[in-house]
């Protein structure tokens, strides 16, 4: 574990990088006593890997699992936390009008991008989160079409931050950052009183910030747009297709989301460098509490109506 000693106070940083979820994460805490932090750490961690397993499409006993099994034949009833995700789920795909969405074809090979293109091309009407039927009353979820699946790739990881940030609080950490593969979520105050803040930057030119956003108490996930790959702050970021068309698009380098939750946060950046500037700045605008900056693939930067660089 790594400790940032500070001067104004007693307070100090404590850090500890550990690979969860298939992805690197950074958990920080803010404290002055080493061996509560490690603790501290140790409940978050816990926390991550149980929700890695809740959500696993693998898991012999996971809710998930058994809705993709039964895809096609029967309702499944799920536990409530998995329930509620997937609800919140279909609210962003109505939200993002489909360029958010959490089903997926079985047999889908995402390493070959032209079994990609043509995956994207049939899901348009089988795997669709139109298809995702949700009963309140009995908890229940139905997919539709046989093949259908769901998974979490694009959220899961924000929601086991929020809930590492969720049960570091109830244990008394009353400030923090989790960085999950390069996106971030923070509570609280740096020692010294001091906001978190986070250098954002055009994709391409990683090594030149041109805005420090304040962050405190936000999450803020980064999705960047790229003909193959592109390693950004030790992150891989994969080619995004449109939904609709099922080809690469662009216009858009990267697009910034800052929001109260890393489940959203990370939920709402791709699909916004899928539907553009125009229709993504609109989009942001009409939500509270959250804010986007968009860097286009001719270096211009766009921002919503609360950020201001």
């Amino acid at each position: 574990m790594l400790a940032i000693k500070t001067l104004t106070d007693n307070l100090t940083i404590y850090k500890r990088s550990v690979r969860l979820m298939g992805d690197k994460f950074e958990i920080s805490v803010v404290g002055n006593n080493p061996l509560l932090a490690d603790e501290q750490i140790d409940i978050a961690i816990d926390e991550i890997n149980r929700v890695e397993k809740l959500l696993s499409a693998f898991s012999d006993d996971s809710s998930i699992n058994r809705i993709n099994r039964n895809a096609g034949i029967a309702p499944v009833q799920a536990d409530g936390e998995t329930f509620r995700l997937i609800n919140r789920a279909v609210q962003i795909s109505e939200l993002t009008y489909g360029a958010f969405d959490i089903t997926y074809l079985a047999g889908k090979n995402e390493d070959n991008a032209d079994v990609a293109v043509k995956a994207a091309k049939q899901t348009k009407t089988l795997a669709s989160y139109k298809n995702i039927v949700l009963d309140a009353v009995n908890q229940t979820v139905f997919l539709k079409e046989a093949g259908m699946r769901i998974g979490f790739g694009a959220n899961g990881k924000g929601y086991a931050a929020d809930r590492a940030k969720y049960v570091l609080q109830m244990n008394g950490v009353d400030a923090g950052v989790i960085n999950s593969g390069g996106d971030l979520l923070t509570w609280g105050l740096q020692p010294g009183a001091m906001p978190w803040t986070v250098a954002d930057a055009d994709a391409e030119q990683a090594n030149q910030p041109f805005a420090d956003l304040e962050i405190s108490n936000m999450a803020f996930a980064t999705s960047v747009n790229a003909e193959n790959y592109a390693s950004i702050s030790n992150k891989k970021f994969v080619n995004v297709l449109n939904p609709k068309k099922g080809f690469p698009v662009s216009g858009i380098s990267s697009v910034s989301i800052l929001s109260p939750t890393a489940e959203f946060a990370d939920a709402m950046a791709s699909p916004v460098l899928t539907i553009g500037v125009n229709a993504g700045l609109y989009m942001i605008n009409q939500l509270n509490q959250v804010a986007c900056v968009i860097i286009d693939d001719q270096g211009r930067v766009y921002t919503s109506k609360d950020i201001s660089l």
